[in-house]
């Protein structure tokens, strides 16, 4: 499993085309973009019924299938582990930029 050293990055702009790069494999694209597609599921659930069960649902699942996206397939470590923050921001922009055909499904 391929582990880079860890690198500061000044802006999220700086960080967001290393962690494309870290999603060159489709299928872990792909699962992230179920994971987080689920995880808003989740949160309709939520705001519909009050659960708080609903938040950690939509938790499990988008970084369980993101997880085994980089594990089972792109053979890497997750960029949550090395930054939590751009890595969660990153999730959703690369979300939007399957949406609007940027980046392959």
């Amino acid at each position: 499993m391929a582990h880079a050293p860890t690198k500061e990055f000044a802006s999220f702009a700086e960080f967001y085309p290393f962690y494309l790069n870290e999603h060159r494999d489709r299928t872990c694209r792909r699962l992230h973009f179920v994971g987080s597609t689920i995880s808003l599921l989740c949160l309709g659930a939520l705001v519909a019924t009050g659960s708080l069960w609903w938040l950690l649902a939509g938790f499990v699942s988008g970084y369980a299938f993101a997880w085994v996206g980089h594990f089972g397939f792109e053979k890497n470590r997750p960029a949550t582990f090395r930054h939590p923050f751009y890595s969660f921001m990153g999730d959703w922009v690369m979300y939007a930029d399957i949406w609007r055909g940027r980046i392959p499904f």
